[in-house]
């Protein structure tokens, strides 16, 4: 038996991982191009009942395996009711019934949308893990994105979690913002750091298409900080977690010992995991689907089958880049035996030019068996990554 089970997980027969997506929110930020919708007049119950028959239908055509992270993303899933949050966890547990002992179950959360009641329901049905989206600590950074929180709702949610029992917890925050100078950021890092989390996420602006932010830059009236004050941001935010005793386990991410995500690293080791929800994206058997975007489109879609806007199967190439790509974004790097075992053939032969090139360049070093961003490599992973993009294609 136990034999078999190590197979399994090679091949990984069944996911063991589920992305959940709740599309509403209070209001949309001005950097925002995930797909969310202001909740205002919105068919909140409808849409929970879709989405429990597309969990029901892709149970049914792929079964799961013990279940060891479940994430739930946004739009602000806390901005469901207590009684629509009850049942949608309920839900949860009723078609994902075999739950890992340790099961990492993460929720994305805004201050100030989480009183201590909804907490309780949450904790109450299942959630173990909670994620802020702080993104600063300056009351006037916070409006000029667009968020509607200020930081005493952050202290306060922070509190509420703890005293529903929700001790691992994480906030994300950014850098790069307009007005937002390293100083400031400096100050950020400083008052999360004093909350003493398990878990920091430290992204940096991306300016993307369809949001006003975009509209702004267009117009050239967004005022981001100059890339060497980014730069600059980015080596203060690595030094002061890694003095603070926080791992940098990935290029965004800080964490203490065992406090990792789990539900990230499946996405960076490029295993298998169900998406359900609006404009969900989901990986099964190297087959990528995505969901319909739009609520009543989706909801409409679910009652009938899946609600699948598109599904194409991931060409053994690109599987083999993006194991690459994705992977390397870990600061541990990739396992050159790993790849030879999900795909049969070695990983150095297969990608011998961008690796040495990258290896050449001193961006990648190699370290038994592992291959990993260097320091420098760190500060320009995306010139990184693009060397992996198309190189099989390009090559054949």
């Amino acid at each position: 038996m136990a034999a078999e089970a190590v197979t399994n997980h090679v091949h990984s027969s069944a996911p063991e991982a589920v992305y959940i997506h709740i599309p509403f929110c209070t209001n949309k930020c001005f950097y925002c191009d995930f797909n969310s919708y202001v909740l205002k007049d919105q068919p909140v119950m409808d849409y929970l009942r879709a989405l429990e028959k597309e969990m029901e239908y892709t149970v049914a055509e792929h079964p799961p395996g013990e279940i060891k992270s479940i994430f739930v993303g946004g739009g602000t899933p806390t901005v469901l009711k207590p009684d629509e949050m009850e049942y949608f966890l309920a839900s949860v547990k009723r078609h994902f019934p075999n739950w890992s002992d340790n099961i990492e179950f993460s929720m994305e959360a805004n201050p100030g949308t989480t009183d201590l009641e909804k907490l309780k329901v949450m904790k109450d049905g299942g959630v173990n893990r909670v994620s802020f989206g702080v993104q600063a600590f300056q009351n006037d950074l916070l409006t000029g994105i667009g968020r509607i929180h200020n930081t005493d709702d952050v202290y306060r949610s922070l509190e509420n979690a703890r005293k529903a029992g929700l001790d691992n917890l994480s906030i994300d925050l950014m850098f790069g913002l307009p007005n937002q100078t390293v100083e400031m950021l400096d100050e950020s890092v400083s008052r999360a750091l004093e909350l003493e989390l398990p878990h920091y996420s430290i992204y940096s602006l991306k300016v993307e298409e369809n949001t006003l932010f975009h509209t702004l830059y267009q117009k050239n009236q967004l005022p981001l900080p100059h890339e060497d004050a980014e730069l600059e941001m980015y080596l203060l935010l690595m030094r002061r977690m890694k003095e603070a005793g926080y791992k940098q386990y990935e290029i965004s991410n800080f964490a203490k010992p065992g406090k990792e995500s789990r539900h990230n690293t499946t996405y960076w080791r490029n295993e298998d995991y169900y998406g359900l929800g609006a404009g969900a994206h989901g990986y099964v058997k190297r087959q990528r689907h995505m969901n319909i975007k739009g609520v009543t489109p989706y909801v409409e879609a679910a009652l009938k089958g899946l609600p699948r806007l598109d599904s194409y199967e991931i060409a053994r190439e690109e599987a083999m880049e993006d194991f690459l790509m994705v992977g390397l974004r870990m600061l541990d790097g990739i396992s050159a035996q790993d790849f030879e075992r999900q795909f049969g053939v070695s990983m150095e032969d297969t990608f011998a030019r961008p690796l040495n090139k990258m290896l050449n360049a001193g961006l990648i070093e190699k370290r038994e068996g592992y291959y990993r961003l260097s320091e420098q490599g760190i500060l320009f992973g995306n010139d990184v990554f693009a060397e992996f993009i198309g190189s099989l294609t390009v090559n054949n």
